[in-house]
């Protein structure tokens, strides 16, 4: 069964750990990330951006993902990532998901406030758990965009009026990361996390963590991000796999065998992530 965030985050934000939240988009990557998650006993995210519901169908993941976790011993949850579409929102919830990012980061301070106020006042009624971001991280996420001209820092102090004012249950925050993969060394701004962490109470949210050393991600997960997100490092090896087996078995044409190696190139990943995340052997 599905489950919203809430307990799992606070757990993880208790006990030093993080919970992954992998982007996935059909049924092979669900299978690949809730497989690895079951082996290891880690509780896990399955983030799915509007493109990928506009791909396969909202009714569709939702399915895949209930049965992905019928199948699962450990707590799995379904989650909007990256939403900014109230309509959008209040589909899935109908459908069930029980866990949402509402994305009004682009919108002034006073407007983000609203929008997200109102959007946790919705879900609370249908048992779900909401994420906001307050800062812009820059790189492309699904078909968002953001120049490094355009990203900028969460503010410690705003932060905590934003969570108050809100009543979102985790905060994404923009630290100097970013979406996709790096062309440089990241430069994480470690002390602002550590500000935002002794001003907020909720967990904090890494976004953009493809490419971002090890113990950069567990330095984050120290100063309380009790989520990370994952996508661009699970599609390279997906896709790369595949492709090599089709460049080498040019006759092939059936489904059920040039899936199966990339999605087990995907789940040695998701299996290092969740390492690098502290989260195995949790349930």
């Amino acid at each position: 069964m599905l489950t919203n965030t809430k307990k799992m985050l606070l757990d993880a934000q208790t006990n030093g750990y993080a919970v992954p939240a992998f982007n996935i988009h059909n049924l092979e990557t669900v299978q690949a990330v809730t497989e690895a998650a079951e082996a290891l006993r880690s509780p896990v995210i399955l983030a799915a951006t509007p493109g990928t519901f506009s791909y396969a169908g909202r009714d569709y993941i939702q399915a895949i993902a209930e049965t992905a976790a019928a199948r699962c011993s450990i707590p799995v949850a379904l989650h909007l990532d990256h939403h900014e579409e109230i309509d959008d929102i209040r589909e899935s919830l109908s459908l069930g998901t029980k866990s949402v990012m509402i994305d009004a980061s682009h919108h002034p301070f006073a407007e983000n406030t609203a929008i997200v106020a109102s959007v946790v006042q919705y879900a609370r009624q249908k048992d779900a758990t909401i994420e906001a971001e307050l800062g812009r991280l820059g790189g492309q996420e699904d078909d968002l965009i953001v120049d490094e001209a355009d990203a900028y820092y969460t503010d410690p102090d705003a932060a905590k009026e934003f969570v108050e004012k809100t009543g979102i249950d985790s905060l994404a925050v923009a630290i100097g990361t970013a979406h996709g993969l790096y062309s440089k060394e990241p430069n994480i701004d470690f002390d602002r996390l550590a500000a935002i962490q002794k001003r907020v109470s909720v967990p904090l949210v890494l976004h953009g963590a493809s490419g971002i050393p090890q113990e950069d991600v567990r330095k984050c997960i120290k100063l309380g991000c009790a989520k990370v997100n994952i996508a661009t490092e699970l599609k390279i090896p997906f896709s790369d796999k595949l492709r090599r087996y089709l460049h080498e078995h040019t006759d092939a044409s059936d489904p059920r065998k040039y899936m199966a190696p990339a999605k087990e190139a995907m789940k040695e990943i998701v299996q290092e992530k969740i390492l690098m995340c502290m989260s195995n052997n949790r349930y």
